[in-house]
């Protein structure tokens, strides 16, 4: 197969991965001497070994990776064009196709919602409502490109941002202290 750029490349095993039920991180890639990515390696998110040190700790940590060999290997040929060189699809673990939305790289709020989310919470609209209209606006939960934990996050976030009475003024005061 061949594609216009690393991004396309990306993009198509993404899809795939959602598809199939796993997610994807980018394993490896190489840049060529003009300093452009020539060459990817995209990868099972479980693919690797975590090294085992029992004797440095008490309570060892659970990992997710097993092993997995499931992969993709992308290069830029002399004409520009990317090509696929591997493909490798199988895993040694099961794959999910239901819980794909669940996968963080597969979730994201779109527009629509960062503004109804914000809106709401300038209003004091509870969060959980905002997330529930939501919902219903998208058909249901299945067809949700989110969950309620990413819209806390990003109205958390946009709280700190946003500038309370009597901020300004004091970011003013500091400023001018510190000119002088």
């Amino acid at each position: 197969m061949e594609f216009k750029d690393e991004k396309e490349v990306s993009e198509f095993y993404r899809r795939y991965a959602y598809d199939v039920g796993f997610w994807v991180r980018r394993r490896n890639s190489r840049k060529g001497e003009d300093g452009v990515v020539n060459y990817v390696t995209l990868t099972c998110c479980r693919e690797g070994r975590r090294s085992n040190n029992t004797s440095a700790s008490l309570k060892p940590h659970p990992t997710i990776q097993t092993g997995c060999k499931a992969r993709l290997t992308a290069s830029l040929d002399i004409r520009g064009i990317w090509k696929i060189l591997t493909v490798d699809l199988k895993h040694n673990h099961k794959t999910s196709p239901s819980k794909s939305i669940l996968y963080r790289c597969n979730r994201e709020l779109s527009a629509n919602v960062k503004r109804k989310l914000e809106v709401n919470d300038m209003t004091g609209i509870p969060l959980h409502k905002s997330y529930n209209s939501a919902v219903f606006e998208a058909s249901g939960y299945e067809n949700m490109t989110c969950v309620e934990k990413d819209c806390r996050n990003y109205v958390g976030r946009a709280r700190q941002l946003r500038l309370g009475e009597g901020d300004a003024a004091a970011i003013h005061s500091y400023f001018s202290q510190m000119q002088a």
